[in-house]
């Protein structure tokens, strides 16, 4: 890779990250009255990471077992409402352990 071709990317990727924070600070000065507009922006970042993430996981173990393990026990460690770092560090957890047995 050359230098012209990495800075084009760097550029190209900072107006990609800039335009999202951009555009509604622009377009939309009022506060947004809509109950469901609000709900949809407020729920719309957690689909895209999970829609993102999800199918990843399965793969990122190398072992499939071990992937279900993990995340069985980071959505059960969500549901009782714990912390991200204690729902992460238990499906890492989760995912170590069944790797050292199988």
């Amino acid at each position: 890779m050359n230098l012209r071709y990495c800075l084009i990317a760097i550029a190209v990727m900072a107006v990609v990250t800039y335009i999202p924070r951009f555009v509604p600070i622009t377009f939309f000065r009022r506060e947004i009255k809509s109950v469901y507009l609000k709900i949809f922006l407020d729920y719309t970042p957690y689909a895209v990471l999970g829609a993102l993430t999800f199918p990843d996981i399965f793969s990122s173990a190398g072992n499939p077992a071990a992937a279900v393990v993990g995340t069985v026990i980071a959505l059960i460690l969500s549901f009782f409402k714990r912390g991200l770092v204690v729902v992460a560090l238990g499906a890492i957890a989760g995912v170590y352990i069944t790797l050292l047995l199988f």
